[in-house]
């Protein structure tokens, strides 16, 4: 089995957007820049290439994205490379690969931050449906899986022919 995990640390281009599904799941769409840089030993000047990748956050890890992210802080996403294809109004295919978060934290190498713990909600979704928690309750904290629900792994439903950002 291929593992499709990738983690990116770089900096929110634009404050989360966030909506809802028509069955009440948050979903939050985060924009986040990676930058590299270099000392080329052939001119022996600074080159600096940036990134840019599209992150998707599903349920309650969105909510807390919304209410706690903002542009230009420098966050940790962890997650999955997933493709999305869809077809415009003029009828044109189009298609997309976004980073589907499992984590999303903020990076404290040129920060602070305070730590809110929430209520956990009975039921929800938690980060997705990778990692787990083989189908029980975790013990403490989350590890990426579904909490004891049977409900199927969040899909991009209600977003239709909707171009990504």
């Amino acid at each position: 089995m291929a593992d499709n995990t990738i983690t990116v640390v770089g900096n929110l281009t634009r404050d989360p957007e966030i909506r809802y599904t028509a069955g009440g799941q948050a979903n939050a769409k985060l924009a986040v820049a990676v930058s590299r840089r270099w000392n080329n030993k052939q001119t022996n000047e600074w080159e600096e290439r940036t990134s840019f990748f599209n992150v998707v956050v599903w349920g309650e890890m969105a909510d807390h994205c919304s209410e706690s992210l903002q542009k230009g802080n420098r966050v940790i996403v962890t997650g999955r490379l997933e493709q999305r294809s869809w077809e415009t109004e003029q009828g044109e295919k189009r298609s997309v690969v976004e980073i589907v978060a499992d984590e999303v934290a903020p990076s404290l190498r040129w920060a602070t931050a305070e730590v809110k713990r929430t209520e956990r909600r009975e039921g929800g979704n938690f980060g997705g449906n990778s990692g787990g928690n083989a189908g029980g309750k975790s013990g403490g904290g989350n590890s990426g899986g579904r909490e004891s629900s049977n409900e199927p792994a969040p899909a991009y439903d209600g977003f239709g022919d909707e171009e990504p950002f």
